[in-house]
């Protein structure tokens, strides 16, 4: 889409909310206000339906405390597997409001790891519009093909270029 982005060394500041939008937006916010640059900010999560969306957008502490064997061990003997991946991608300049683009790849959960690829919950989700391949399953180049950060950016990268 011949954007150039570069990564910041920023930290960006994390609110605590149920909402991933809420979340991204507010880094976007900040970032810009502080340095006076255009900002993308991006959060995503593993939301699972039967747990109550549960972890959602405390996706990274739970994974970082129970991991996939924890949610697995959560799922042990439900029958709804349904989960999806969303993404939020805020945009924000020093003087706009921030934007947000939302990407979501619906799928599966497995009953056991798969995969040594990818990052994070990718070996216990497989996306439906696959070939039945956990995420970790499969190289990069294939999981961008359904990422909920790649349809998210691709949202963002098409709004920009329209402006």
């Amino acid at each position: 889409m011949n954007l150039e982005l570069e990564m910041l060394p920023e930290r960006k500041r994390e609110i605590q909310s149920d909402s991933l939008e809420d979340i991204a937006k507010i880094a976007a916010l900040d970032i810009a206000k502080t340095l006076r640059i255009d900002v993308i900010t991006e959060d995503s999560g593993l939301f699972v339906p039967d747990l109550k969306e549960f972890p959602g957008p405390y996706s990274s502490y739970v994974y970082k405390t129970i991991g996939c064997r924890g949610i697995l061990d959560l799922m042990k003997d439900r029958v709804d597997r349904r989960a999806e991946f969303r993404a939020a991608v805020a945009y924000c300049s020093a003087t706009l409001n921030p934007e947000c683009f939302l990407g979501v790849v619906k799928g599966t959960l497995t009953t056991e790891t798969k995969g040594l690829e990818g990052f994070g919950y990718d070996p216990i989700f497989i996306p439906n519009e696959g070939d039945g391949r956990t995420f970790a399953e499969m190289n990069l180049q294939t999981k961008n093909l359904y990422s909920h950060r790649g349809r998210a950016f691709r949202k963002f990268g098409e709004w920009i270029r329209d402006r």
